[in-house]
């Protein structure tokens, strides 16, 4: 018998979670989108890394997609490292952190703020470091993560800055999706990724397709391959992976194509069938039809939120793979929860 992991556990939390987040977390999501719209920014800035950072690019998308409003990340270490003053005036700075405890993505906020930035973090540890080195903050109040990898934190920090966006654009049908994600979550928790699982045997690398939002879930994806199974999951964007990446997929090795249902699900799609058809073991979430192996997913009703549930179907598949190869998800060697980098 299969010992329960924390990851696990941890996933399945994922729906009460969330829903707990939403419905404990409006007096705040309201301030944070008040502060957006009074600020009007010009343009936002991100501070994060790892899974952070991948949560950061999801919402990168997310806010150019619905306000038009470009995002850019700041590398930590341009404070950190390089202490290199940054010209930021108006901007809206988003530091996203778990812990909140990291020395560079704290300085990276401080010196945000002091470059001119309205400065926000999301975090999951209230009264860390982090909280106070900005102007507001947003408690994810997602309880103890004690999985190494992160999923719950990580899904939970995607929903608050969907949250704050609905509020801050005014658009009420990203509202009312945001608001009926955790129902989502819980069919995303049971979709049955196992045929995935025997498909790799054999493979310690592979890459994974997305795009759009669905490409900041595809690094993620690649992430926990890495942390939880030691396979080399390289990410990219289904419009690049023909720019030489193309060139190692010969007959058998698998991609993982992660389509939403947005407007970039059948540039996603063409991709994997046509790796499919080149001999590739390719793994799809989409019902366009082609020569890849279709993946169960659970649809959100909107392009916005729609690729934020297939990390939850990914999240049980990845754990069960460690699982299938011997590996313990929740301590992966030469890790630890709270990385604090310079």
């Amino acid at each position: 018998m299969i010992n329960r992991t924390h990851m696990r556990h941890e996933i399945e939390e994922i729906p009460q979670v969330v829903a707990g987040f939403l419905e404990g977390s409006a007096d705040v999501v309201a301030e944070a989108a008040a502060v957006l719209r009074d600020r009007q920014p010009p343009v936002v800035a991100t501070i994060a890394r790892g899974s952070s950072d991948h949560a950061a690019s999801y919402l990168k998308y997310a806010i150019e997609l619905t306000l038009g409003i470009p995002v850019a990340s700041i590398g930590p270490s341009v404070a950190s490292i390089y202490g290199a003053p940054l010209k930021l005036d108006r901007a809206v700075a988003i530091a996203i952190s778990q812990s909140g405890k990291s020395p560079d993505i704290v300085g990276m906020a401080r010196a945000a703020r002091e470059g001119g930035a309205t400065t926000i973090a999301v975090t999951n540890t209230a009264g860390s470091p982090l909280t106070e080195a900005v102007d507001f903050t947003v408690d994810l109040e997602a309880g103890v993560e004690q999985s190494v990898a992160a999923t719950k934190t990580f899904v939970t920090s995607v929903v608050a800055g969907l949250a704050i966006l609905s509020r801050w654009a005014g658009d009420e049908e990203l509202i009312a999706a945001v608001a009926a994600l955790p129902e989502a979550f819980q069919r995303a928790v049971a979709c049955d990724w196992s045929e995935l699982i025997a498909a790799l045997d054999g493979h310690d690398a592979l890459y994974v397709l997305g795009r759009g939002p669905g490409w900041a879930i595809a690094n993620e994806a690649a992430l926990k391959f890495k942390e939880t199974c030691g396979i080399q999951g390289e990410a990219y964007s289904s419009a690049e992976v023909m720019h030489g990446p193309v060139s190692i997929v010969t007959p058998g090795f698998p991609v993982l194509a992660l389509a939403a249902r947005d407007a970039a699900e059948s540039s996603v799609a063409e991709m994997a069938h046509a790796l499919a058809g080149k001999g590739a073991k390719a793994f799809l979430t989409s019902d366009l039809p082609g020569a890849a192996s279709r993946l169960p997913f659970a649809a959100t009703g909107h392009p916005i939120t729609d690729p934020l549930a297939l990390i939850v179907s990914f999240y049980g598949f990845v754990e069960a793979l460690a699982h299938h190869r011997g590996l313990n998800p929740d301590a992966p060697p030469m890790l630890k929860k709270v990385t604090e980098t310079v």
